[in-house]
């Protein structure tokens, strides 16, 4: 799983080179606008190290903020369930967060909080968290009604049961959606720091459109794609581990 996902990345990186040198050499543009092959290689061989680091970095506020997201996707899900008015409410109140572009909240966060860690954090968060509340909601408003009417006509059915039964039902589902939201943390701190952090890969990305320095852009490029593949590898290979354990397979 982890060799498919950094081969397909490498192929896609591979035919985005050349789509770009295609065009160099095709339009005959400068190495100022579009740098030649040698000038990438010594690009990345100057700054390969630095940017090591930075992705690593920022690798490490994703995976936290992922999992802010996820549980802050379950609690309002697990509320948001419920056929009342409380229910209601916190569903309204997450979707109605949602609306506002995260461009526009960001400088709030940034004067609010600063621009360190917890504005990365916050912001990665709210950027992954939305996906994951629509599937959690959905998959825990669904009944299943085989299993739980046993537990209704027993009397003996409550909430965190509730929860349980739906969730382990639908836990091919989970697994599959928390995988992918795994992108989006990694997009959501990556933005968070080019807006305004002074840390992570996005704020060298930063640097280096403010230099117009495209070699350095797409070094940074390739960084963020190899660790976004073994973070999403990772995550798939948990999930189809605790699916295993569970006897589950991999269709559900």
């Amino acid at each position: 799983m982890l060799h498919k996902r950094i081969w397909q990345f490498l192929l896609i990186y591979i035919l985005g080179l050349g789509f770009l040198f295609g065009l160099k050499y095709l339009l005959g543009l400068s190495d100022y606008v579009i740098p030649g092959p040698m000038e990438i290689y010594q690009t990345a061989r100057y700054n390969s190290g630095r940017y090591l680091v930075d992705t690593a970095n920022t690798l490490s506020v994703a995976f936290v903020g992922h999992l802010l997201a996820i549980l802050l996707a379950s609690l309002i899900s697990i509320i948001g369930r419920l056929p009342n008015l409380a229910g209601a409410m916190i569903k309204t109140a997450a979707y109605n967060l949602q609306a506002y572009p995260i461009v526009a909240v960001a400088p709030i966060i940034f004067i609010l909080l600063g621009d360190g860690l917890t504005s990365r954090l916050l912001i990665a968060a709210m950027i992954c968290y939305f996906p994951l509340l629509l599937s959690f909601i959905g998959i825990l408003t669904t009944p299943v009604p085989d299993i739980e009417h046993f537990y209704i006509t027993t009397k003996r059915m409550r909430w965190q049961l509730e929860v349980k039964i739906r969730a382990f039902e639908n836990i091919t589902k989970l697994t599959t959606v928390i995988a992918g939201s795994a992108t989006l943390a990694m997009v959501g701190t990556i933005i968070a720091e080019f807006i305004g952090a002074d840390a992570g890969i996005g704020y060298s990305l930063r640097i280096s459109l403010y230099q117009s320095d495209i070699g350095k852009v797409l070094v940074a490029l390739f960084f963020i794609g190899i660790f976004n593949s073994l973070y999403l590898a990772t995550l798939e290979g948990v999930g189809y581990f605790i699916q295993k354990k569970l006897g589950i397979s991999r269709e559900g």
